[in-house]
Parts: structure tokens; C-alpha cells; sequence
């Protein structure tokens, strides 16, 4: 039986802008643009005044005139969403991005590496979603992605709602059918016309009636979604080159390279545990450093050997950064990803003479299944347990 999860990131970009600015979480706030312009995300508080997406600034503000404004950041909604994807691709590979801040993730074959309860599964990814990115996911759960999808609807806002597949039909023929995929103001106006009004209205309706009434091609659709049939799959993505990485935005510029040294740190830690999760290994660590005036710099160093151990994924970044000599410019987010990477059983990886038996490879080892089964924060190198003022992306 599929697992199907949909994870969909609550009212995404106020989301960031308030992870950044907590100053704005209690407060009416939306993106968009002060005067001209729409509506682009709205916070919960907002939302109680009625604004809303897709509507005119002009409005939004005669709703709830002391609302504050937050112009929008387009690099960094797409730096969080490239951060969040990465830790989708630490589970399975089948993963659907179907925008910057909605996903499919079918975990059907990775259940068995992941402990086989994908409830846990999902409560660790919103836990690792909060951890990392500071930002808030609900999920669903169910056994096809339409399932999945009005799961997560029902899970808002930071909810998490399960339906197995012997209470599909429980869940879905009370909802009302507007509910139901493609079912727009048009194909509502028309189904309350035939005096049908919840999905069980459509199931209960011969196919054949519909067909007659929006077409073949709607109609069957239609009649099957109401019984819960979707036999889509998740279209996950082909990786031109396999590659794992992470990248932090400051919440204020900094030239203190103890901080950005810190954060270099958590940022080959966090590749680190991805690459372990998905069994590779690699040797090419590119390092990204991009500065105050949005200006982006990459360098790339090749180490000896393959490997998936943090030390050394982070000295080899930092031997990058060092080579910058940057004369304390000020720096807006780092990034360190490693390249060209294999499975790890297909390589070999020669002990140095004065290694101990037992080393780095275990702890952290341990590490990964501790964080597995109690969170991302069950074991953090004692570095990296402060974040001054850092917000991720």
C-alpha cells in the first residue's frame, strides 16, 4: 500500500520574513507590495482581519489599517525552499516539488530505512523543517497524492493528519466538493445545480450522469476522485549530478568570522548527516559565500579521499574560506555543499596509522540515529548548540 505524504509550508512567505523578525509574529503582517501591488502572504493575525492572498494592497490595508508591511525577498523564499528540499532528499528520492513552497514525497520504499511508521517519519521532518529553516509545515498523509493533498489542508496551520486507506471514504464524503481537485466556482455552481453538495453527493451520482453533465473527461474524473481513486504518481526528478547541501542566511549582516567560521561548521554537519542518511560519499566541497550587496562568490577544493564525516567536509570549507581573505566583509549567507558524490558501498576508505578503532565514523553514527528517533536537536556539537542571531535558510 502507497504512503504518500504532502507537506505544505503554512503561509510560506510570511513565514520566513516573521523567522527572520519575530517582532512580527503577534502582529497583523503581510508580503507584499505598501500601497500598490497585492497581497503575496499574510500571517495567521492578518488573516483574522480577512486579508488574504491575491488581494490589492489598497485593500488589505482598509481592512486592518495598522498591519505592517514586509516587502518581498524573492532570493531568500528561494533559498529556504532550496533548504527545505534538501532535507526532503535526506528520506527518498521520490519527491515532487510542485512549487517553492508545496511537495509530494512518496516514502512507500524508504518506510523500511526509516522504522516503518511514517506518523514518527513525518512528525521528525516537521520537527527538522522548524529546526533548520524556522518555519512551520503541515503534513498529510494518505495513500494517493489527492488524499494526501486535502490532508494537509486539513492539518493547517503546523498540523499533522494521517488517513489510512480503510478511512478514505470516512474522510472524504462529508468535505464539501469543492474539495475536490479541479473543482473551481464554475464546476461548484454547476454540481449545486444537481443539487450535489458534498463528495458523497458525487459518489452516490451514476458516472454516467456526470459525464453527461461536465463532459467525459471531468466527469469520470470526478466520480472517481469521490470514491478516492487516484492512481498518480509522485514525479520525482532526475539529478543531472548527485550533490548534497546546505546554506544559512543571517538575520544581520556579519564580518565576524567567528560566527560565519560557527555556521561553516553547522553547515558540513548538516551535509554531512544528509549524505550519511542517503548512504553516499564524496570528495568535491564547493563553498558559497554571498556578501551585504547580494554579490556571491564560490570556491571548490577536492579532498584525498571519499568521505561523509563533518570534519572533514567543514576543514576543507574553511581552508576555502580562508583563502578568500576577505578583510572583515560583511557577509549575508554561506553555504557548503559537497559534489559528484557515490554510494558509499562502492568505495573504499583506507584508515589512516594513527586512527583509533573506533572513531568519528561511529560517533557519528550514533549521533544520526539519536537525532533518527529523538529529533535534530538530541545531540549537537556543544559549537553549535547557540545560534546569535541566525535565521536559516
Amino acid at each position: 500500500m502507497r504512503v504518500i505524504a504532502h507537506v505544505d509550508m503554512d503561509a510560506f512567505y510570511a513565514s520566513v520574513e516573521m523567522a527572520r523578525h519575530p517582532e512580527l509574529r503577534e502582529v497583523p503582517m503581510f508580503v507584499g507590495g505598501s500601497t500598490r501591488g497585492v497581497v503575496l502572504s499574510a500571517n495567521y493575525p492578518a488573516r483574522a482581519y480577512g486579508i488574504s492572498a491575491g488581494m490589492p494592497s489598497s485593500r488589505a490595508r482598509r481592512l486592518c489599517p495598522q498591519v505592517a508591511v514586509v516587502h518581498p525577498d524573492f532570493d531568500h523564499y528561494g533559498a529556504v525552499s532550496a533548504g527545505v528540499s534538501e532535507i526532503f532528499d535526506t528520506l527518498t528520492d521520490r519527491v515532487e516539488m510542485t512549487s517553492i513552497d508545496e511537495a509530494f514525497i512518496d516514502l512507500t520504499t524508504a518506510l523500511r530505512r526509516l522504522g516503518g511508521n511514517p506518523l514518527r517519519v513525518a512528525q521528525e521532518l516537521r520537527a527538522q523543517v522548524m529546526d533548520e529553516q524556522g518555519i512551520a509545515c503541515s503534513v498529510g498523509l494518505g495513500p494517493s497524492k489527492f488524499i494526501a493533498k486535502l490532508a494537509s489542508k486539513q492539518a493547517k496551520p503546523d498540523g499533522l493528519v494521517q488517513v489510512a486507506p480503510q478511512d478514505v471514504i470516512g474522510f472524504l464524503h462529508p468535505l464539501p466538493v469543492e474539495a475536490i481537485w479541479g473543482v473551481g466556482e464554475a464546476t461548484a455552481e454547476k454540481l449545486h445545480r444537481l443539487g450535489l453538495n458534498c463528495v458523497r453527493d458525487l459518489a452516490n451520482t451514476p458516472r454516467g450522469t456526470l459525464q453527461r453533465a461536465l463532459g467525459d473527461g471531468q466527469g469520470a474524473l470526478l466520480f472517481d476522485l469521490a470514491w478516492g481513486r487516484d492512481d498518480r504518481s509522485v514525479l520525482a526528478r532526475e539529478p543531472a549530478e548527485h550533490s548534497v547541501g546546505s546554506q544559512e542566511t543571517f538575520g544581520r549582516d556579519t564580518d565576524d568570522e567567528a560566527i560565519v567560521a560557527t555556521e561553516i561548521l553547522r553547515m558540513a554537519d548538516r551535509t554531512a548527516a544528509r549524505m550519511r542518511a542517503q548512504q553516499m560519499v564524496g570528495k568535491v566541497v564547493t563553498l558559497s559565500v554571498r556578501f551585504a550587496d547580494f554579490t556571491t562568490i564560490t570556491r571548490t577544493g577536492t579532498l584525498g579521499a571519499f568521505t561523509d564525516r563533518t570534519n572533514d567536509i567543514y576543514c576543507e570549507a574553511m581552508r576555502l574560506f580562508r583563502k578568500l581573505n576577505l578583510q572583515r566583509a560583511r557577509i549575508r549567507r554561506v553555504g557548503v555543499r559537497v559534489e559528484k558524490l557515490v554510494a558509499k558501498a562502492s568505495t573504499y576508505q583506507q584508515p589512516a596509522l594513527d586512527e583509533p578503532v573506533h572513531g568519528w565514523d561511529e560517533a557519528e553514527a550514533a549521533i544520526d540515529k539519536a537525532v533518527l528517533r529523538f529529533g535534530p536537536q538530541a545531540v549537537q556539537r556543544a559549537r553549535l548548540t547557540r545560534r546569535p542571531y541566525l535565521a536559516s535558510a
